[in-house]
């Protein structure tokens, strides 16, 4: 079983930057694939970076050069960076753990960016 626990959310101006984490319990995190997904108001939940190790990353093209996925083992922690943030950024952002058939959700942090 693994908690995640999510923060680092807010609001921002737009072109503004926030560092989301994700800090997860339990044993074997480093064998977990951990995700950001994010859902605004009406839509449906989004995948926008995943990362198994530093090498081993997968972002979706609405975030390519804004957002960066990282991890830190040591501390069973993830973290995205976010940077040049739209207002269309604005939505509720989730951690995802995911191992085989197991996967695990954080409970949310919400992020707007407005002026």
């Amino acid at each position: 079983q693994v908690q995640l626990v999510e923060s680092g959310g807010g609001l921002v101006q737009p072109g503004g930057s926030l560092r989301l984490s994700c800090a997860a319990s339990g044993s074997s995190f480093s064998l977990y694939v951990m995700g950001w997904y994010r859902q605004a108001p009406g839509k449906q939940r989004e995948l926008g970076a995943q990362i198994l190790s530093a090498d081993t990353t997968n972002y979706a093209d609405f975030v390519k050069g804004r957002f960066t996925i990282s991890r830190d083992n040591a501390k069973n922690t993830v973290y995205l960076q976010l940077n040049s943030l739209k207002p269309e950024d604005t939505a509720v952002y989730y951690c995802n753990a995911k191992y085989r058939i197991r996967s695990y959700w954080g409970q949310g942090t919400q992020v707007t960016v407005s002026s």
